[in-house]
């Protein structure tokens, strides 16, 4: 029982830790004095990244490495990544370094972003390994002896989860000071990192055994009859990165008060997770076998309601004159965003819960040394999807840069500029939905196509 809280301290530190990251796009543009455009790429480029690592560290968790090994280095990548998130402030190494302490543009120097940088480089490791190996090492502790304890530890282990999603989303913002919201995170996730590394002795784990077929098996998500889905999950994960980028640069400016309370824009991740969640557990139930179609649908709907909550925006932004004068608040409600916010979220779940739909005829598998075929099956399917998405992060880069480019032939402004007040974002939004539905009919026919 020791052992599975130890282990699932790790998710709870994940989560403060995305919380506290999910403002970065701010952190980026008001401190750093970046573009919204610039801030978003190197964002998404991180995201991609830990995406894309998850398919490679299942294939060395799978073959030589175990969970344990796994947990080990990227508990370990995680704890000093925030730590170097931590010190990239301007306040923490401004004596060291002869620079000054507020948080300005001119306040930044060489040395801090070498330490972002790499921060962030360590947390995208730390990030990778735990989504692959702590659900995984959780089972493996799951003997006859433990597994009544581990069972009764579900229900307060997932009201834990939510526990730390609302302080991350509610408490953490009132802390003013970046050093504050980097350090309070970097503390925890070390508390969460000595504690499953001084509890090994009550962990059970095992190094896996050389498997050729296990290997040819992994081997097989990349195959014809995979490119309907891994082109799904390619196009998500463009339509994905615009939720941390773009739509948290739509929020800064808007007004979030609730009556007399001010709202943190983190609320918004908030219902993006559990709102989200929901409505993809009905669609999933109403449409069962047409989950990856229902996602694609949806995330058109999300487009479209991007789309139309920028065209407003802009629209209160002309009206007031605030073209340019990009720190001045916009007097419309920021909960216009939960639409566009809550079917993001609903597309990521619903396609997590789809992956289900490409059965044994999709990837037959070979009989090898696992107790069940099925499970790794099920399990390669989930992090490959995820690695997928994650080159859709890293194109969605190239494509605004792409698009702007040809936005800009002619005459014409290109459509993003330096503020987004003088951007055209809701154009890159019917972009992103012409996209989705060309490769929701692209799906439809491939899937025919590769079933025949």
């Amino acid at each position: 029982m020791k052992s599975a809280i130890r282990i699932s301290a790790l998710l709870w530190a994940d989560i403060l830790v995305l919380y506290a990251l999910f403002e970065m796009q701010d952190y980026l543009t008001e401190i750093w004095g970046l573009s919204f455009t610039h801030a978003a790429g190197i964002l998404n480029i991180w995201n991609g990244i830990s995406r894309v690592l998850q398919p490679l560290f299942l294939f060395a968790a799978s073959t030589f490495l175990g969970n344990f090994g796994m947990l080990v280095i990227s508990s370990s990548s995680y704890t000093l990544g925030i730590w170097f998130l931590f010190m990239s402030a301007p306040p923490v190494l401004a004596n060291a370094t002869g620079t000054c302490k507020q948080y300005e543009q001119e306040c930044i120097g060489n040395t801090h972003k070498a330490l972002l940088y790499t921060g962030m480089a360590l947390i995208a490791v730390g990030v990778a390994g735990n989504n692959v190996s702590v659900q995984s090492f959780l089972k493996e502790q799951d003997n006859k002896s433990w597994g009544p304890f581990i069972e009764r530890l579900k229900l307060p282990g997932l009201f834990m989860v939510v526990i730390v999603a609302v302080a991350g989303a509610i408490a953490l913002p009132y802390i003013k000071p970046w050093t504050y919201r980097f350090g309070i995170p970097a503390v925890c996730t070390t508390i969460a990192g000595i504690s499953f590394l001084t509890g090994l002795c009550c962990c059970k784990f095992t190094l896996p055994e050389p498997d050729k077929k296990r290997i040819e098996n992994m081997g097989r998500m990349i195959s014809l009859r995979m490119l309907p889905m891994w082109l799904t999950f390619l196009v998500c994960g463009i339509i994905s990165s615009t939720g941390n980028t773009y739509f948290v640069e739509q929020a800064k400016k808007l007004d979030r008060h609730l009556g007399s309370w001010e709202v943190p824009t983190q609320v918004l991740l908030l219902a993006q997770t559990y709102v989200g969640m929901l409505l993809a557990e009905l669609a999933h139930v109403i449409f069962k076998g047409h989950g990856v179609v229902m996602a694609k649908m949806l995330g058109v709907l999300c487009c479209i309601a991007a789309a139309g909550t920028e065209r407003k925006r802009l629209g209160v932004v002309r009206s007031k004159g605030l073209l340019d004068k990009p720190e001045e608040d916009v007097p419309m409600s920021v909960y216009w965003l939960l639409f566009q916010f809550v079917l993001l979220g609903a597309v990521e779940k619903l396609l997590e819960k789809s992956v289900a739909e490409f059965d044994e005829e999709d990837i037959p598998l070979r009989e090898g040394n696992e107790a069940d075929p099925n499970e790794l099956k099920r399990r390669c399917m989930e992090i490959f999807s995820k690695g997928v998405s994650g080159l859709g992060f890293m194109c969605g880069v190239l494509l605004v840069f792409v698009v702007g480019k040809i936005s800009a032939e002619g005459d014409e402004p290109n459509w993003f500029q330096f503020s987004l007040n003088r951007s055209h974002l809701d154009r890159y939004y019917w972009v992103l939905a012409t996209l989705s539905a060309a490769s929701l009919f692209l799906y439809v026919v491939m899937r025919r196509c590769c079933c025949c």
